[in-house]
């Protein structure tokens, strides 16, 4: 069964007209959370918009960053992951078959992974940062291909800084004692990067934004086998993820109040949910093209994979037409 870029496609309206969903057969989604925010589809269950649909999710732990959850649902030990677009890419290559199912957070510039430095640190724009160490939650992953990409841009070796991995929750003390030059806070991460940003001190040397433009950060990715095994149940958990990331960006104070109980619930810090810029992802909640495309380019250019490999249209499970055909 091969996906093609309009396939199981939906006009934007639809979310918006959705008051229920159909009923698909009882499944149960594993997956793995991530600590200081929610994802789409946890959104979604809070909202209860899988209620009556027979879809039920289950959090089976927290992934330190995606490529963690993408190598559990090669495994079998989940059934969906979430990735930096160019390590679900990188995935795919290496032979899993995975269709990415709606992007988990978009690149903007109220949702932007940030690059900070100390207040008083001589780095001072991108080509500071050769030689230098970066704090990132995980390698592999979205901030180590924002890094190279920026260095590549400016002319220089895609590896010339030093990335360390460091969890979210410690980025900011790893970079006020020293421990590091720069703390890279993703665009997942705005809860955190907010808390730090709010204690002051520090200075944005770059953004995402400015590297890449805007466009999705990753994806939430499904096994092709589970899609063709449950095509309804996949249908619906995209259509109500996507309908949540329409709701957060539409009522962004109710958001926060969601994921402020949700953090509190969890044990973690509800205060940090007044720093949420939301998703990031454009309206209907749909990835374009472009958000694939990019990626495929740049690992073009790397050599890490061959030319004509990777198409968008048989990777993205669906798509917004309403945007994708201007």
């Amino acid at each position: 069964m091969t996906f093609s870029f309009r396939s199981f496609a939906f006009a934007t309206t639809v979310f918006a007209a959705l008051t229920g969903a159909a009923v698909a057969e009882d499944v149960t989604i594993r997956y793995l959370g991530g600590s200081g925010g929610l994802s789409a589809h946890e959104l979604a269950a809070e909202l209860g918009y899988f209620e009556g649909t027979g879809i039920t999710l289950e959090n089976v732990g927290n992934a330190a960053g995606g490529p963690e959850s993408l190598i559990a649902l090669a495994g079998g030990s989940v059934d969906l992951g979430s990735a930096a677009t160019a390590a679900v890419l990188n995935s795919i290559a290496a032979g899993n078959d995975f269709v990415a199912a709606y992007p988990s957070n978009g690149i903007t510039e109220e949702a932007q992974s940030i690059f900070y430095v100390l207040e008083d640190s001589p780095i001072k724009e991108i080509k500071d940062i050769v030689g230098k160490t970066i704090a990132v939650n995980t390698l592999g992953a979205h901030l180590e291909y924002a890094v190279r990409e920026a260095l590549h841009q400016n002319g220089l070796p895609p590896d010339a800084a030093n990335l360390i991995v460091v969890p979210g929750p410690q980025l900011e003390q790893v970079l006020r004692s020293g421990q590091v030059d720069i703390a890279a806070f993703g665009y997942w991460q705005t809860t955190f990067e907010g808390a730090a940003r709010q204690n002051g001190g520090l200075r944005k040397v770059f953004g995402d934004t400015e590297v890449l433009g805007e466009i999705a950060g990753g994806f939430v990715t499904l096994r092709r086998d589970w899609v063709e095994a449950h095509p309804e149940a996949a249908r619906i958990f995209v259509e109500q993820s996507a309908r949540a990331l329409d709701y957060a960006r539409e009522f962004p104070e109710e958001t926060k109040v969601v994921l402020r109980d949700a953090l509190n619930e969890r044990g973690e810090n509800g205060d940090l949910a007044q720093y949420f810029q939301g998703y990031g992802v454009r309206e209907g909640g749909l990835a374009v093209e472009r958000d694939v495309q990019f990626w495929i380019d740049v690992l073009e250019r790397e050599g890490k994979v061959a030319a004509g490999v990777l198409s968008p249209s048989e990777i993205l499970f669906v798509a917004n037409d309403a945007v994708a055909s201007k």
